[in-house]
């Protein structure tokens, strides 16, 4: 079969044609329907070399059917849906037995994170789940808008889960970048909270799209002074920062209120949290994508309506241009592959 594999650091991946995967005891073969295109990977593409053996799919969105069961699974059937969970972690440490792997306390951080991150993800048209504890059902969903919602919609759902007491009506939110993450970020506040939604983006179109989408106010990202001006300083709850550079930091600072919360998504710029360097009393905090259990009610959003991923599809023997269109920020909302298009 063809996947789409990295084999060595700092170069761009090849389409290569390599052995079906088989369920061996314990583990799940799964049918890919989609896999998400992500931001991530251009970052394990160009990044410093990791402790990973090469060569591995890339991958980490991926939504299909089971294809094949190894001895001694239950549960499961060939032909039910899922989506596959992306952080593997060890399983029995005490943030993985609540579900929370993505905070596996066990794991090195150097060692591979999951499915496409390390292991063969799903840019292929099979994928091997080493234990089937990591596929979540999707019955009732569309498995192709369904992929992007493993990361871009979990990250910013486990983010605002843990700022919701400062979520509450009346609060004034402000969220960096209605690409990806961004657009679905919009969705979900809109679904749990009644904050008051500020958007800030590089690009007017995807300001255009947030407005579509329902939020209050939107700014272009020009320079640091004007933004904080027309923000308003100490006139923000809560920061959802999925962009990460040195300038949306600095921004968050000055116009987030005493007792006020940052969360950096993205990755982030550096900013020195110190006595009477910052407005007094803000956490500041970073999250690492979300538990399974919060990919079940981000799934759970999706299949009542609440949540929709802009979602532009690609084939497999096209990945690699759809990759150089993300590094050039010409995707709106999130590219997906999908083995049997064209």
């Amino acid at each position: 079969m063809l996947a789409y594999q990295l084999t060595e650091w700092n170069k761009w991946p090849s389409l290569r044609e390599v052995d079906a995967p088989v369920a061996g005891p314990g583990e799940v073969v799964v049918a890919v329907a989609a896999s998400g295109i992500c931001h991530s990977d251009l970052h394990v593409m160009s990044g410093p070399p990791r402790r990973w053996d090469l060569p591995f799919t890339l991958g980490h969105e991926t939504t299909g059917w089971v294809s094949e069961l190894g001895q001694g699974v239950r549960g499961l059937s060939v032909g039910d849906p899922v989506a596959i969970y992306g952080c593997w972690g060890c399983g029995t440490c005490r943030n993985c037995t609540t579900t929370a792997e993505n905070m596996c306390i066990t794991k090195h951080e150097s060692a591979p994170a999951g499915g496409g991150l390390g292991y063969n993800g799903g840019m292929a048209e099979l994928m091997l789940v080493p234990d089937p504890r990591w596929l979540v059902p999707a019955l009732g969903l569309d498995l192709v808008q369904a992929a992007p919602l493993l990361d871009a919609a979990l990250t910013p759902y486990h983010a605002i889960m843990r700022a919701l007491p400062l979520l509450r009506p009346g609060s004034r939110t402000v969220l960096y970048g209605a690409g990806g993450l961004g657009h679905l970020a919009i969705q979900i506040l809109r679904a749990l909270t009644a904050t008051e939604i500020v958007v800030v983006d590089r690009a007017q179109s995807k300001l255009d799209h947030a407005r579509e989408l329902g939020v209050n106010e939107t700014y272009l990202f020009e320079d640091v002074d004007s933004l904080v001006s027309s923000i308003g300083r100490r006139s923000v709850d809560v920061v959802f920062d999925t962009v990460g550079s040195d300038d949306t930091v600095l921004v968050s600072s000055r116009v987030v209120r005493p007792g006020g919360h940052i969360c950096l998504i993205g990755r982030a710029g550096s900013l020195e949290v110190a006595f009477r360097k910052v407005t007094a009393e803000i956490s500041v905090i970073s999250t690492f994508w979300g538990t399974r259990n919060e990919l079940a009610e981000v799934l759970d959003l999706a299949r009542h309506g609440a949540l929709t991923a802009a979602v532009e599809q690609f084939a497999l023997a096209d990945i690699a241009a759809a990759y150089e269109r993300l590094e050039h920020g010409e995707m709106r909302g999130r590219g997906v592959m999908v083995p049997g298009l064209g």
